[in-house]
């Protein structure tokens, strides 16, 4: 219930006050949005007709017309970044979905190393965002061997004639145990700070976000620390990242339920003149979207996201993660 009203009081009060259509920034894990053929390449077993989840070209259509109804519902991004995204046929099949073709999303996506087979992905309305480039960057753990898990997705253009540089990443997972298993997590977020570090050297003006579901909350070391993202404006060190979710956090919401408790893993970073200075930069607060249709209804799982499966049990819900948001002017 208190997730509930956060959507429908926050939401209400940021609109209410644009005078203009905002430049609206959402990252959204879909939950295993896998087509229903069969990948020999990949561990893709599970989620085909003849696996143990029963994956069909029905269930994949269902899915989709959720989370086609997910996007409407949050006014149409300009930009989407995406998690658990197999191919970019069932992208395909999302922008062309009656709830969501107004918007003309093009798709940017790169298949990658990962075992399972699934990707980052990015879409973006061609009317609000001009792209200039894009490319995949392999994801590495200098202490272990390559690791096939999602690359991190790097997409570049103009928003209104300003520099905006996207990074949209899937962290390594928490398997084996959350401190177990922290090392590939602050490996990654050292990797993007070079990368965003990187960026701002060779062009200062560009302004850069960072989303994805990082597998940890914002107060973890990868965000603080490796990342270097901080959750207060009054104290942002020079060259820090913003983290508008770590108040959020702090004040008990999720974007995901585990074992009963919330985690905030799907956060947006922004760069310091994304928050100060001239141009374009946030308006209002970080929002996690979360209406009434996202939650679960029944059963112990009552009010947490409604997934699409709960173990091997069709559940038919949209996912397991609530998207996120943030709002540019």
């Amino acid at each position: 219930m208190k997730r509930w009203l956060l959507f429908w009081c926050l939401l209400g009060g940021a609109l209410s006050g644009f005078a203009q259509e905002p430049f609206r920034v959402l990252f959204y894990n879909v939950e295993n949005l896998f087509d229903p053929i069969d990948d020999p390449a990949t561990r893709d077993d599970a989620y085909t007709p003849a696996g143990r989840k029963r994956w069909t070209q029905e269930r994949c259509r269902a899915k989709i017309d959720g989370l086609a109804r997910v996007l409407r519902d949050a006014e149409l991004p300009a930009v989407v970044g995406l998690a658990e995204v197999e191919t970019r046929g069932v992208l395909e099949t999302l922008v062309a979905h009656p709830a969501v073709a107004a918007a003309d999303y093009r798709i940017v996506h790169f298949d990658s190393p990962d075992e399972r087979g699934i990707d980052v992905a990015l879409l973006y309305r061609s009317d609000r965002f001009a792209v200039a480039g894009c490319a995949p960057v392999r994801t590495a753990v200098p202490s272990e061997p390559p690791l096939r898990t999602r690359d991190l997705l790097t997409v570049w253009g103009r928003v209104a004639g300003e520099p905006l540089f996207f990074v949209v990443l899937h962290a390594p997972s928490r398997r084996g145990g959350a401190a177990a298993s922290a090392f590939r997590r602050i490996a990654v977020c050292e990797q993007v700070r070079r990368l965003v570090d990187s960026v701002a050297r060779r062009d200062p003006a560009t302004k850069i976000v960072v989303a994805g579901d990082f597998n940890d909350d914002p107060i973890d070391r990868s965000l603080c620390e490796a990342l270097g993202a901080c959750g207060s404006l009054r104290e942002l060190p020079a060259g820090a990242l913003y983290n508008p979710f770590v108040a959020l956090f702090k004040a008990g919401y999720g974007t995901l339920a585990y074992g009963g408790e919330w985690n905030l893993f799907d956060q947006i970073l922004l760069s310091p003149n994304l928050v100060r200075g001239e141009g374009l930069r946030l308006h209002g607060e970080a929002m996690i979207f979360s209406p009434p249709d996202l939650f679960e209804r029944r059963g112990r799982d009552r009010g947490t996201p409604f997934r699409t499966y709960a173990g091997n049990r069709y559940n038919g819900g949209y996912s397991d993660h609530f998207p996120v948001f943030v709002d540019l002017e």
